[in-house]
């Protein structure tokens, strides 16, 4: 899998990152995002998906399998955790030089680690992307504001979709496509959702 994330987390969530991204993608998965959060006391989420971009419930079930040994023998955490296992959902995190290729053209907020172009966050629709960045046009500029930003990937923190109609069609058209890919009938329009939020999840 040549298409490394180039956003990747910090401090702990970056040691179990390191830990599980190879296990992850040995089962033919792609590894998205590792988060710890407060949520039930202390959760470790892992965020997942074929690297055709789909990612079912049975899916969320085979990686959360393959890692629980892992992660019982390494012990990353220093405290008693809940593992939740899910898919990017269709408001997902782009992590990688193809995520921002595949989405181009939809919605998304962007926060760069760095000043670019005189602030740090930004709402906008990438229209190219090249090996170095990308030219986000933004949707929302007042006054001598820039229209068209140039962003290099090594200055984003964090980049995520936001939801839209557009968006949503899109999402259902490209599972679609991988199901149809994988000899699977298509889904109903109440899809597999393990906990209400649109997107499959394993506990």
């Amino acid at each position: 899998m040549t298409d490394k994330r180039i956003i990747i987390e910090g401090g702990l969530e970056a040691r179990v990152a390191a830990l599980l991204e190879p296990v992850i993608e040995q089962l033919g998965y792609r590894l998205v995002r590792v988060k710890v959060s407060a949520m039930n006391g202390t959760t470790l989420q892992i965020m997942a998906e074929r690297p055709d971009g789909s990612m079912s419930v049975e899916d969320c079930e085979a990686v959360s399998r393959g890692i629980s040994p892992v992660l019982d023998v390494e012990d990353p955490m220093d405290r008693a955790y809940h593992l939740e296992v899910s898919s990017p959902g269709i408001d997902r995190p782009l992590v990688r030089v193809g995520d921002f290729q595949a989405w181009a053209g939809h919605l998304m907020k962007l926060e760069a680690g760095r000043l670019v172009s005189g602030r740090k966050r930004f709402r906008g629709r990438v229209v190219s992307v090249d090996d170095a960045g990308l030219r986000l046009e933004r949707d929302a500029v007042s006054g001598e504001e820039e229209k068209v930003v140039e962003i290099p990937f090594d200055a984003i923190a964090e980049a995520r979709l936001i939801l839209t109609d557009d968006l949503i069609a899109a999402s259902l058209k490209a599972d679609k496509a991988a199901r149809k890919a994988k000899g699977l009938p298509p889904l109903d329009d109440e899809a597999d959702d393990a906990d209400g939020t649109g997107e499959p999840t394993a506990h």
